[in-house]
């Protein structure tokens, strides 16, 4: 299983982007997906994540400006930036806690991750 997204590259101060992440197969059941993110030299941070039940949390640093939805008929999470600043220029990774099969334990995910440069 692998976590797949899509939406990052290049844009100027002040535009937006569009991030988007899905499991690679099919699921038994999907639970907190997440948004991280880690420029060269720092650490791996948390941007956003959402519930299931669509109880959202946020870095102080992305409020107001970065929104985190789901689908959960498409197991699919989306991370809204608008108003992109250089400081949010970082490789983004997707996370998500997942069951594969019913009787199985949920597992930790991670996706490969996707580079988003805010430069002029």
């Amino acid at each position: 299983l692998q976590l797949v997204e899509s939406g990052g590259g290049l844009v100027q101060p002040g535009g937006s982007l569009r991030l988007s992440c899905a499991p690679s197969e099919r699921i038994f059941a999907i639970y907190t997906m997440g948004w991280y993110r880690q420029a060269p030299g720092n650490q791996r941070e948390l941007v956003a994540d959402i519930t299931k039940g669509w109880i959202t949390n946020y870095a102080d640093a992305v409020k107001g400006r970065f929104t985190i939805s789901r689908d959960n008929a498409k197991n699919t999470v989306y991370l809204q930036m608008n108003s992109l600043k250089p400081d949010d220029t970082a490789v983004y990774y997707c996370n998500a806690d997942i069951k594969i099969t019913n009787w199985q334990a949920p597992k930790n995910y991670w996706g490969q991750g996707t580079q988003v440069t805010v430069s002029s």
